[in-house]
């Protein structure tokens, strides 16, 4: 026989997304809940952490880059209080990064990357060759210029999931470790789930929090399923031993024949290579040709790096809208919100977007500055393939 509780909020989804939702809920004096069958995993688990508003500016993005902007200005406060609640530490660290080119093509893409962030009001300094190898003298000889941005920052995903399931437990939210089957309408309102182990949780408003799988609930009328799609990403993690520390002082990136590589380096010794960018569908498997590439790209960044001992390769799945923004706030469907398709910058919008659900939560409304990203921007869903 199936059991009914009840909350004011149900989050849909346990990965940094739904619970930094739940726990902002929370302490708005909302009872709260997530299902979820291992809270803090996702795509969190692969992420590499980046806090990148300047460096990951797109050419048709503006709009999105004030929303990562507004993220990264609330980090520090953010990435303060949540290790103020649970005293574990984040990895937080205020390193800058370095974008660098390796030959005569990918320097003038970085010129016009400089001169697009000048024009929106971003601070960025233009290198040559030598300066950036002073910054970084492991750096390949033949770099032959760069950006510094001081303003980008880094966190440890794993970290950072990790604390907001603590700060979530300590704020009263409850866990239901099962996976979410079915939406539950009552009157074509959002009312609770159906679990897969036949729970029927009832609560006054559902978030769909769910990654790249948000698009899968069923119960959700066809025509409010997120237009979210999976895109694989592959990442290799090494170890720099002591001996060689300084190895990077900060989080170098760089696009090599076409490809886009990043090195991500941690206080505690781990260098997080990424990442692939796949539209495979929902296939998670680690290859060795995407191992090989992020490998032999980072190689040709710094030489020395294949003498690190690899400890761990991995593949996730971001999750890809349209127009790779976000979907933010409340559907068509009364009770039924969306925190969802933030695509490669879920990691960054985390703070913001705790803030901005919770208001919609407690008023119905998205904020002015989340207004651009409702899920009613698009008309109708991509129906996306079901996982096998």
């Amino acid at each position: 026989m199936s059991r009914t509780r009840t909350s004011d909020v149900l989050v849909v989804g346990g990965g940094i997304i739904g619970l930094v939702t739940a726990w902002r809920a929370a302490q708005r004096g909302l009872t709260t809940a997530v299902v979820d069958p291992e809270p803090g995993g996702g795509a969190a688990q692969v992420a590499a952490g980046m806090l990148a508003a300047v460096t990951e500016l797109h050419y048709g993005e503006q709009t999105l880059l004030r929303l990562n902007l507004e993220s990264a200005r609330r980090y520090p406060d953010f990435a303060a209080e949540l290790t103020g609640v649970t005293g574990l530490d984040l990895g937080y660290r205020q390193c800058g990064t370095l974008a660098v080119a390796l030959d005569a093509d990918d320097r003038a893409h970085l010129r016009e990357l400089h001169a697009l962030q000048r024009q929106s009001g971003l601070e960025s300094e233009w290198l040559n060759g030598r300066e950036c190898r002073r910054l970084e003298p492991i750096l390949a000889p033949g770099v032959r210029g760069g950006l510094r941005v001081d303003g980008d920052h880094q966190i440890d995903p794993r970290r950072l999931a990790r604390a907001l399931v603590v700060a979530c437990e300590r704020a009263g939210v409850v866990f239901h470790r099962v996976r979410a089957e079915r939406l539950t309408l009552v009157r074509e309102r959002a009312a609770g789930v159906r679990t897969a182990d036949g729970t029927d949780l009832t609560a006054g408003r559902v978030v769909l929090a769910a990654g790249s799988m948000s698009g899968q609930l069923a119960g959700v009328p066809d025509h409010l399923l997120p237009p979210v799609r999976p895109v694989k990403g592959q990442v290799v993690r090494l170890t720099v031993p002591k001996r060689y520390a300084p190895f990077l002082n900060r989080t170098v990136r760089a696009v090599v024949r076409g490809s886009r590589v990043y090195l991500v380096p941690r206080e505690n010794g781990e260098l997080v290579v990424g990442a692939t960018s796949e539209e495979l569908g929902w296939d998670t498997t680690v290859t060795a040709g995407g191992v090989y590439e992020l490998l032999r790209d980072a190689h040709e960044l710094i030489p020395g790096i294949t003498e690190l001992p690899l400890t761990e390769t991995r593949a996730g799945l971001r999750p890809g809208s349209p127009d790779n923004a976000p979907l933010l706030g409340p559907t068509e469907c009364e009770g039924l919100l969306l925190a969802t398709g933030h695509y490669r910058n879920g990691v960054l919008l985390t703070p913001v977007t705790g803030d901005v659900m919770a208001h919609a939560l407690t008023t119905g409304e998205l904020p002015e500055e989340a207004r651009d990203f409702t899920p009613r921007r698009f008309g109708a869903a991509v129906l996306m393939e079901q996982p096998a």
